[in-house]
């Protein structure tokens, strides 16, 4: 049976990852701004209002959620190739969907995400496979380094875009 939550299939991390996989999952993060733009475009506050579910959240909503989730991962990786195995603080990203600053424009959040991924790619690219390797510790989720960490986002960014497609063709 298919799962709406999970339109591109759950998160899998392989075993081994190779170069290539690394590379196209930074290409997956450079990407992410235009494909929500391309997506977005023209929406309607209508069309933003829409979910791909019941009781799921808005595209307005999801949007906010991949700027804060996205920012939250950025800061993740610097704590983690600045610090020997800092534990991340988590967030409840269910009540930060619910502060008044989602209720800004998708515009606003949007410029973010685009800025964010800008500089966040500067930096993936310029890591080592040593430093790929470097970790946080989440106090749910246990060690994470950070070649998994982008592994994760790049999936997270993908799967919250085929969210808002789904949203908006329905």
């Amino acid at each position: 049976m298919n799962d709406i939550r999970y339109p591109i299939g759950q998160f899998r991390f392989p075993e081994v990852t190779t170069a290539q996989q690394v590379r196209e999952w930074m290409e997956d993060i450079r990407l992410l701004p235009r494909q929500l733009a391309e997506t977005l475009g023209g929406a309607s506050e209508q069309s933003l209002a829409k979910s791909y579910r019941e009781n799921g959240w808005t595209v307005s909503q999801l949007v906010h959620h991949i700027a804060d989730s996205h920012m939250n991962s950025y800061i993740r990786f610097k704590l983690a190739l600045t610090e020997d195995t800092p534990t991340i603080k988590p967030y409840n990203e269910e009540d930060w969907a619910r502060l008044p600053d989602c209720e800004v424009p998708v515009a606003t959040s949007y410029k973010m995400i685009e800025s964010l991924h800008e500089r966040w790619v500067y930096l993936l690219t310029s890591l080592t496979e040593q430093q790929l390797q470097r970790a946080f510790n989440h106090p749910d989720s246990g060690l994470m380094t950070l070649v998994k960490a982008l592994a994760l986002y790049a999936w997270h960014g993908k799967h919250h875009l085929a969210h808002i497609q789904n949203a908006l063709s329905n």
